[in-house]
């Protein structure tokens, strides 16, 4: 558990996916943003469904009750031409905001979009713009892996959101 001071704020952004999820908490201090635990999520191809489900809700649990954010930032569903896999991610993202939702966590979702513009100021950057940006805003020094770097974006994109920061607002879910 950590010992949290008056004035923190602290989100959790999420990049879901079945078999690689990017997570990561951010936290705000007046001005300052700080990736305060970012990972990623990774289930062998070889697991199950089920076992892929449990092992996104367990994970997400665990960097939960490690860090203890105030708010979720998940992203939005996205057109998928492909129906098995739209509903794949659906229940990925079904683990995920159930974990979210049994800690007592709001539950804030931000289409990819969006995103971008909060973190570059527009929405068509690619990962690799994002990643710089997100490395640049926290401060790292060394690059994160892709998917921890997306759930990165997501966070800080909620952060500037609850800041009024220009880009749309989040909607809750």
């Amino acid at each position: 558990m950590t010992d949290k001071k008056a004035g923190v704020f602290r989100v959790l952004g999420i990049d879901t996916s079945l078999r690689s999820t990017g997570v990561a908490v951010v936290e705000v201090v007046g001005n300052k943003l700080t990736a305060v635990d970012y990972r990623v999520l990774k289930t062998a191809r070889t697991k199950l469904l089920s076992e892929c489900l449990r092992n996104l809700h367990d994970g997400v649990l665990d960097i939960i009750d490690a860090c203890e954010p105030d708010a979720v930032a998940v992203e939005g569903i996205f057109f998928q031409k492909n129906i098995k896999t739209a509903v794949i991610l659906g229940e990925a993202r079904g683990s995920v905001i159930a974990a979210c939702s049994s800690s007592n966590l709001p539950v804030f979702e931000y289409a990819p979009r969006r995103v971008k513009q909060a973190v570059l100021g527009f929405g068509t950057a690619t990962k690799d713009q994002v990643c710089k940006m997100v490395m640049s805003q926290l401060a790292l020094q060394d690059e994160p892996p892709e998917d921890a770097a997306d759930a990165l974006a997501i966070a800080i994109c909620h952060l500037h959101n609850m800041s009024g920061h220009p880009a749309l607002g989040p909607k809750e879910i």
